[in-house]
Protein backbone atom coordinates (compact mmCIF):
# COMPACT_ATOMS: atom_id res chain seq x y z
CA UNK A 1 0.00 0.00 0.00
CA UNK A 2 0.80 3.69 -0.39
CA UNK A 3 1.95 5.82 2.15
CA UNK A 4 -0.87 7.58 4.23
CA UNK A 5 -0.18 10.43 5.90
CA UNK A 6 -1.01 9.83 9.40
CA UNK A 7 2.13 6.83 9.32
CA UNK A 8 4.60 9.00 7.34
CA UNK A 9 7.60 9.82 9.26
CA UNK A 10 7.89 13.27 11.02
CA UNK A 11 8.16 15.28 8.13
CA UNK A 12 11.45 17.26 7.79
CA UNK A 13 11.46 19.89 5.67
CA UNK A 14 12.98 22.89 5.54
CA UNK A 15 9.94 25.37 6.13
CA UNK A 16 12.15 27.84 3.92
CA UNK A 17 13.20 25.94 1.50
CA UNK A 18 10.57 22.94 1.08
CA UNK A 19 14.05 20.36 0.72
CA UNK A 20 13.82 17.58 2.49
CA UNK A 21 16.57 14.85 3.43
CA UNK A 22 16.29 11.25 1.97
CA UNK A 23 18.57 8.54 1.78
CA UNK A 24 18.97 6.20 -1.19
CA UNK A 25 20.27 2.04 -0.83
CA UNK A 26 21.33 0.59 -4.35
CA UNK A 27 22.61 -3.02 -4.87
CA UNK A 28 22.74 -3.51 -8.38
CA UNK A 29 23.36 -6.71 -10.71
CA UNK A 30 27.08 -6.45 -10.53
CA UNK A 31 26.63 -7.68 -7.12
CA UNK A 32 29.58 -6.12 -5.74
CA UNK A 33 27.71 -4.39 -2.91
CA UNK A 34 25.59 -1.54 -1.32
CA UNK A 35 25.99 2.16 -2.24
CA UNK A 36 24.19 4.55 -0.01
CA UNK A 37 23.76 8.65 -0.46
CA UNK A 38 22.21 10.89 1.44
CA UNK A 39 20.81 13.69 -0.03
CA UNK A 40 18.48 17.21 0.37
CA UNK A 41 16.01 16.96 -2.59
CA UNK A 42 12.98 19.24 -3.43
CA UNK A 43 9.95 17.94 -5.06
CA UNK A 44 9.90 21.04 -7.85
CA UNK A 45 13.79 19.88 -8.80
CA UNK A 46 17.20 20.45 -7.09
CA UNK A 47 19.31 18.24 -5.33
CA UNK A 48 21.68 17.68 -3.20
CA UNK A 49 24.33 15.10 -2.01
CA UNK A 50 25.04 15.49 1.38
CA UNK A 51 27.42 12.09 1.53
CA UNK A 52 28.05 8.32 0.37
CA UNK A 53 28.88 5.30 1.68
CA UNK A 54 29.71 1.71 0.02
CA UNK A 55 29.85 -1.91 1.84
CA UNK A 56 31.01 -4.69 -0.40
CA UNK A 57 28.42 -7.71 0.32
CA UNK A 58 29.30 -10.10 3.22
CA UNK A 59 31.21 -13.63 0.05
CA UNK A 60 28.71 -15.75 1.60
CA UNK A 61 25.70 -13.26 0.94
CA UNK A 62 26.71 -12.21 -2.30
CA UNK A 63 27.23 -16.34 -3.48
CA UNK A 64 23.57 -16.85 -1.89
CA UNK A 65 22.44 -13.78 -3.93
CA UNK A 66 23.71 -15.08 -7.33
CA UNK A 67 22.64 -18.18 -7.13
CA UNK A 68 19.23 -17.05 -6.18
CA UNK A 69 19.36 -15.88 -10.11
CA UNK A 70 18.70 -19.86 -11.14
CA UNK A 71 16.25 -21.87 -10.42
CA UNK A 72 17.07 -24.15 -7.32
CA UNK A 73 16.44 -26.05 -3.98
CA UNK A 74 14.32 -24.28 -1.20
CA UNK A 75 14.17 -21.22 -2.88
CA UNK A 76 11.49 -19.92 -0.91
CA UNK A 77 13.23 -20.23 2.00
CA UNK A 78 16.49 -19.25 1.38
CA UNK A 79 15.47 -16.45 -0.61
CA UNK A 80 13.38 -15.10 2.64
CA UNK A 81 17.13 -15.44 4.45
CA UNK A 82 18.80 -13.49 1.44
CA UNK A 83 16.12 -10.52 1.91
CA UNK A 84 16.92 -10.46 5.76
CA UNK A 85 20.61 -10.05 5.06
CA UNK A 86 20.07 -7.50 1.96
CA UNK A 87 17.55 -5.58 4.77
CA UNK A 88 20.70 -5.71 7.56
CA UNK A 89 23.39 -4.84 4.98
CA UNK A 90 21.29 -1.66 4.03
CA UNK A 91 20.38 -1.11 7.48
CA UNK A 92 24.26 -0.70 8.18
CA UNK A 93 25.22 2.02 5.48
CA UNK A 94 21.59 3.76 6.80
CA UNK A 95 23.04 4.07 10.56
CA UNK A 96 26.52 5.03 9.16
CA UNK A 97 25.35 7.58 7.22
CA UNK A 98 22.95 8.75 10.27
CA UNK A 99 26.07 8.52 13.01
CA UNK A 100 27.65 10.87 10.79
CA UNK A 101 24.73 13.15 10.25
CA UNK A 102 23.06 13.30 13.17
CA UNK A 103 21.58 16.80 12.99
CA UNK A 104 19.38 15.70 9.80
CA UNK A 105 16.17 13.91 10.23
CA UNK A 106 15.69 11.88 7.30
CA UNK A 107 11.86 11.83 5.37
CA UNK A 108 12.24 8.41 4.10
CA UNK A 109 14.96 5.25 2.38
CA UNK A 110 14.39 4.25 -0.85
CA UNK A 111 15.67 0.95 -1.67
CA UNK A 112 16.00 -1.07 -4.41
CA UNK A 113 16.83 -4.18 -3.17
CA UNK A 114 18.58 -7.26 -4.82
CA UNK A 115 16.85 -8.61 -8.16
CA UNK A 116 17.00 -12.17 -8.81
CA UNK A 117 14.53 -12.23 -11.42
CA UNK A 118 13.16 -9.83 -13.78
CA UNK A 119 10.91 -11.19 -16.05
CA UNK A 120 8.13 -8.23 -17.37
CA UNK A 121 5.57 -9.56 -19.98
CA UNK A 122 6.85 -13.15 -20.32
CA UNK A 123 3.75 -14.01 -19.61
CA UNK A 124 0.70 -12.86 -21.03
CA UNK A 125 -1.12 -10.55 -18.28
CA UNK A 126 1.60 -12.08 -15.60
CA UNK A 127 5.01 -10.73 -15.88
CA UNK A 128 6.80 -9.89 -12.70
CA UNK A 129 10.31 -8.24 -11.55
CA UNK A 130 11.34 -9.62 -7.90
CA UNK A 131 14.11 -7.76 -5.97
CA UNK A 132 15.03 -9.37 -2.75
CA UNK A 133 14.23 -6.78 0.65
CA UNK A 134 12.77 -7.43 3.73
CA UNK A 135 11.65 -4.02 3.37
CA UNK A 136 9.69 -4.16 6.97
CA UNK A 137 13.00 -5.28 9.01
CA UNK A 138 15.12 -2.27 7.39
CA UNK A 139 12.63 0.26 8.61
CA UNK A 140 12.86 -1.67 12.37
CA UNK A 141 16.47 -1.39 12.49
CA UNK A 142 16.56 2.09 10.48
CA UNK A 143 13.96 3.51 12.68
CA UNK A 144 13.14 5.37 9.22
CA UNK A 145 10.06 4.69 6.80
CA UNK A 146 11.23 2.58 3.73
CA UNK A 147 9.72 2.95 0.29
CA UNK A 148 10.92 -0.36 -1.45
CA UNK A 149 9.32 -2.95 -4.36
CA UNK A 150 9.62 0.13 -6.69
CA UNK A 151 9.15 -2.15 -10.08
CA UNK A 152 6.44 -3.77 -9.40
CA UNK A 153 3.81 -1.44 -10.23
CA UNK A 154 5.11 -0.20 -13.40
CA UNK A 155 4.98 -4.29 -14.41
CA UNK A 156 1.50 -4.14 -13.31
CA UNK A 157 0.37 -1.47 -15.27
CA UNK A 158 1.82 -3.55 -18.32
CA UNK A 159 5.11 -1.82 -18.44
CA UNK A 160 9.06 -3.33 -17.89
CA UNK A 161 9.43 -2.25 -14.71
CA UNK A 162 13.07 -0.46 -15.75
CA UNK A 163 14.58 1.26 -16.29
CA UNK A 164 13.59 4.02 -13.78
CA UNK A 165 16.06 6.13 -13.64
CA UNK A 166 15.61 8.40 -17.07
CA UNK A 167 13.24 10.55 -15.49
CA UNK A 168 16.05 11.28 -12.69
CA UNK A 169 18.84 11.61 -15.28
CA UNK A 170 16.18 14.57 -17.33
CA UNK A 171 16.00 15.88 -13.36
CA UNK A 172 19.88 16.30 -12.41
CA UNK A 173 21.96 16.19 -16.29
CA UNK A 174 19.27 17.79 -18.66
CA UNK A 175 21.01 20.89 -20.84
CA UNK A 176 24.57 19.49 -19.74
CA UNK A 177 24.28 15.93 -21.72
CA UNK A 178 22.40 14.37 -24.21
CA UNK A 179 22.64 10.72 -22.86
CA UNK A 180 23.54 9.68 -19.62
CA UNK A 181 25.02 5.75 -19.66
CA UNK A 182 24.90 3.55 -16.30
CA UNK A 183 27.01 0.31 -16.79
CA UNK A 184 26.25 -1.71 -13.70
CA UNK A 185 25.98 -5.71 -14.16
CA UNK A 186 23.37 -4.54 -17.09
CA UNK A 187 23.76 -1.17 -19.02
CA UNK A 188 21.04 1.40 -19.46
CA UNK A 189 20.67 4.27 -21.36
CA UNK A 190 18.97 7.34 -21.37
CA UNK A 191 18.50 9.88 -24.01
CA UNK A 192 17.44 13.33 -22.42
CA UNK A 193 15.44 16.13 -24.34
CA UNK A 194 16.30 19.73 -24.63
CA UNK A 195 12.57 20.55 -24.55
CA UNK A 196 11.19 22.34 -21.29
CA UNK A 197 8.55 19.70 -20.01
CA UNK A 198 9.55 16.90 -22.54
CA UNK A 199 9.98 13.40 -21.86
CA UNK A 200 13.11 11.34 -21.98
CA UNK A 201 13.68 8.12 -23.53
CA UNK A 202 15.59 5.00 -22.40
CA UNK A 203 16.15 1.19 -22.56
CA UNK A 204 18.63 -1.18 -21.45
CA UNK A 205 21.25 -2.02 -23.29
CA UNK A 206 22.84 -5.34 -22.73
CA UNK A 207 25.04 -6.83 -20.56
CA UNK A 208 27.46 -4.30 -18.97
CA UNK A 209 29.59 -5.82 -16.38
CA UNK A 210 28.08 -8.67 -15.23
CA UNK A 211 29.84 -11.63 -17.63
CA UNK A 212 32.84 -9.63 -17.38
CA UNK A 213 33.01 -9.94 -13.77
CA UNK A 214 31.55 -13.89 -13.68
CA UNK A 215 34.71 -14.84 -16.05
CA UNK A 216 37.71 -13.06 -14.47
CA UNK A 217 36.19 -14.45 -11.26
CA UNK A 218 36.27 -17.97 -12.60
CA UNK A 219 39.46 -17.51 -14.10
CA UNK A 220 41.47 -15.60 -11.50
CA UNK A 221 38.92 -15.20 -8.19
CA UNK A 222 39.02 -11.59 -8.49
CA UNK A 223 35.86 -9.67 -8.46
CA UNK A 224 36.09 -7.65 -11.27
CA UNK A 225 38.50 -6.54 -13.74
CA UNK A 226 40.20 -3.56 -12.63
CA UNK A 227 40.45 -0.89 -15.61
CA UNK A 228 40.28 -3.29 -17.91
CA UNK A 229 43.67 -4.70 -17.81
CA UNK A 230 43.16 -8.34 -18.29
CA UNK A 231 40.98 -7.96 -21.43
CA UNK A 232 43.44 -5.56 -22.53
CA UNK A 233 46.09 -8.79 -22.44
CA UNK A 234 43.54 -10.70 -24.71
CA UNK A 235 42.78 -10.13 -28.64
CA UNK A 236 39.04 -9.86 -29.82
CA UNK A 237 37.37 -12.84 -31.16
CA UNK A 238 35.12 -11.96 -34.22
CA UNK A 239 33.19 -15.41 -34.59
CA UNK A 240 32.24 -15.18 -30.57
CA UNK A 241 31.22 -11.71 -30.53
CA UNK A 242 29.19 -12.27 -34.09
CA UNK A 243 27.50 -15.20 -32.13
CA UNK A 244 26.77 -12.93 -28.92
CA UNK A 245 25.70 -9.66 -30.79
CA UNK A 246 23.46 -11.92 -33.03
CA UNK A 247 21.27 -12.94 -29.68
CA UNK A 248 17.26 -11.57 -30.54
CA UNK A 249 17.94 -9.19 -27.73
CA UNK A 250 20.08 -6.71 -29.07
CA UNK A 251 17.18 -6.31 -32.04
CA UNK A 252 14.30 -5.63 -29.90
CA UNK A 253 13.02 -1.78 -29.95
CA UNK A 254 12.36 0.30 -27.03
CA UNK A 255 11.02 -0.29 -24.29
CA UNK A 256 12.81 -3.21 -23.42
CA UNK A 257 14.61 -4.26 -20.39
CA UNK A 258 17.04 -7.29 -19.63
CA UNK A 259 18.72 -9.07 -16.48
CA UNK A 260 20.50 -12.07 -15.57
CA UNK A 261 18.14 -13.90 -16.55
CA UNK A 262 19.38 -13.72 -19.81
CA UNK A 263 23.14 -12.56 -19.56
CA UNK A 264 24.22 -15.41 -17.54
CA UNK A 265 27.16 -18.14 -17.42
CA UNK A 266 25.01 -20.63 -19.13
CA UNK A 267 23.96 -17.91 -22.24
CA UNK A 268 27.98 -17.51 -22.70
CA UNK A 269 28.70 -21.17 -22.56
CA UNK A 270 25.97 -21.79 -25.15
CA UNK A 271 28.10 -19.25 -26.95
CA UNK A 272 31.26 -20.14 -26.20
CA UNK A 273 29.92 -23.68 -27.13
CA UNK A 274 29.99 -22.92 -31.15
CA UNK A 275 33.13 -22.07 -31.25
CA UNK A 276 35.79 -24.66 -33.06
CA UNK A 277 38.29 -25.20 -30.55
CA UNK A 278 38.69 -23.76 -27.03
CA UNK A 279 39.32 -20.33 -26.78
CA UNK A 280 42.14 -18.63 -24.64
CA UNK A 281 39.86 -17.48 -20.89
CA UNK A 282 41.94 -14.19 -21.74
CA UNK A 283 40.40 -13.83 -25.23
CA UNK A 284 36.98 -14.35 -24.29
CA UNK A 285 37.76 -11.64 -21.32
CA UNK A 286 39.01 -9.42 -24.19
CA UNK A 287 35.66 -10.29 -26.46
CA UNK A 288 32.98 -9.91 -23.78
CA UNK A 289 34.52 -6.26 -23.08
CA UNK A 290 34.12 -5.46 -26.94
CA UNK A 291 30.15 -6.99 -26.65
CA UNK A 292 29.45 -4.77 -24.15
CA UNK A 293 31.24 -1.54 -25.99
CA UNK A 294 29.65 -2.42 -29.32
CA UNK A 295 25.75 -3.41 -27.72
CA UNK A 296 25.49 -0.25 -26.04
CA UNK A 297 27.09 1.93 -28.87
CA UNK A 298 24.85 -0.13 -31.35
CA UNK A 299 21.50 1.08 -29.34
CA UNK A 300 22.91 4.63 -28.43
CA UNK A 301 23.53 5.29 -32.48
CA UNK A 302 19.79 3.72 -33.56
CA UNK A 303 17.95 4.88 -30.83
CA UNK A 304 19.79 8.35 -29.59
CA UNK A 305 21.31 10.09 -32.96
CA UNK A 306 24.35 10.41 -34.24
CA UNK A 307 26.55 11.95 -31.55
CA UNK A 308 26.46 14.60 -28.79
CA UNK A 309 27.66 14.31 -24.92
CA UNK A 310 27.51 11.38 -23.19
CA UNK A 311 27.96 10.71 -19.33
CA UNK A 312 28.80 7.87 -17.57
CA UNK A 313 28.21 6.67 -14.20
CA UNK A 314 28.21 3.06 -12.20
CA UNK A 315 31.42 0.56 -12.04
CA UNK A 316 31.53 0.61 -15.90
CA UNK A 317 33.34 4.33 -15.59
CA UNK A 318 35.70 3.15 -13.78
CA UNK A 319 37.14 0.97 -16.38
CA UNK A 320 39.27 2.95 -18.90
CA UNK A 321 39.79 0.32 -21.36
CA UNK A 322 35.66 0.09 -21.59
CA UNK A 323 35.51 3.54 -21.52
CA UNK A 324 38.33 3.71 -24.42
CA UNK A 325 36.64 1.05 -26.34
CA UNK A 326 33.40 3.23 -26.30
CA UNK A 327 35.03 6.42 -27.22
CA UNK A 328 36.46 4.13 -30.22
CA UNK A 329 32.52 2.86 -30.76
CA UNK A 330 31.35 6.35 -30.80
CA UNK A 331 33.80 8.56 -32.33
CA UNK A 332 31.06 11.36 -32.18
CA UNK A 333 30.03 11.63 -29.21
CA UNK A 334 31.71 13.12 -26.11
CA UNK A 335 32.19 10.93 -23.65
CA UNK A 336 33.14 11.39 -19.60
CA UNK A 337 32.01 9.95 -16.15
CA UNK A 338 29.50 12.05 -14.55
CA UNK A 339 31.65 13.23 -12.07
CA UNK A 340 32.91 15.80 -14.91
CA UNK A 341 28.74 16.96 -14.18
CA UNK A 342 28.82 17.00 -10.28
CA UNK A 343 27.41 13.79 -9.64
CA UNK A 344 30.10 10.47 -9.12
CA UNK A 345 29.57 7.97 -10.99
CA UNK A 346 29.14 5.54 -8.19
CA UNK A 347 26.69 7.84 -6.58
CA UNK A 348 24.36 8.06 -9.21
CA UNK A 349 21.92 5.17 -8.75
CA UNK A 350 22.02 5.17 -5.49
CA UNK A 351 20.98 9.03 -5.77
CA UNK A 352 18.11 7.78 -7.84
CA UNK A 353 15.89 5.77 -5.65
CA UNK A 354 16.94 8.84 -3.27
CA UNK A 355 14.87 10.69 -5.38
CA UNK A 356 12.32 7.62 -6.07
CA UNK A 357 11.08 7.66 -2.79
CA UNK A 358 10.90 11.65 -2.38
CA UNK A 359 8.39 10.86 -5.82
CA UNK A 360 6.38 8.28 -3.73
CA UNK A 361 6.07 10.25 -0.54
CA UNK A 362 4.84 13.49 -2.47
CA UNK A 363 2.33 11.33 -4.34
CA UNK A 364 4.27 11.70 -7.67
CA UNK A 365 4.21 9.44 -10.18
CA UNK A 366 7.95 7.89 -10.66
CA UNK A 367 7.81 5.51 -14.10
CA UNK A 368 7.97 7.22 -17.68
CA UNK A 369 5.64 4.99 -19.37
CA UNK A 370 7.51 6.30 -22.90
CA UNK A 371 10.63 4.36 -21.43
CA UNK A 372 8.62 1.17 -19.76
CA UNK A 373 5.69 0.86 -21.71
CA UNK A 374 3.13 1.40 -18.83
CA UNK A 375 -0.28 2.06 -19.46
CA UNK A 376 0.48 5.16 -17.57
CA UNK A 377 2.16 7.35 -14.66
CA UNK A 378 2.25 5.16 -11.89
CA UNK A 379 3.19 6.32 -8.07
CA UNK A 380 5.65 3.66 -7.58
CA UNK A 381 6.75 1.81 -4.28
CA UNK A 382 5.61 0.39 -1.05
CA UNK A 383 5.59 2.27 2.07
CA UNK A 384 6.74 0.19 4.97
CA UNK A 385 6.67 2.89 8.07
CA UNK A 386 9.15 3.01 10.61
Amino acid sequence: MSAPPVTSPTRSRDASSGTEHYLGLMSGTSLDGVDAVLAALHPQGGMQVIDHAFAPFEPALRNELLALNTPGDNELHRAALAANGVARAYAELARTLQQRHPQLSIRAIGAHGQTVRHRPGEFDGSGYTWQLLNAALLAELSGIGVVSDLRSRDVAAGGQGAPLVPAFHQAVFAGRCEAVLNVGGISNVSLLSVEPGATPRGFDCGPGNCLLDHWIHRHHGLPYDADGAWAGQGQVLPALLASMLGDPFFRLPPPRSTGRDLFNPVWLQAHLNTLGSPARPVDVQATLLELTALSIAEALLRHGGPGGRLAVCGGGALNGRLMRALGQALPAWSIQASDALGLPAMQVEAAAFAWLAMRHVERLAGNLPAVTGASGPRILGAWHPA
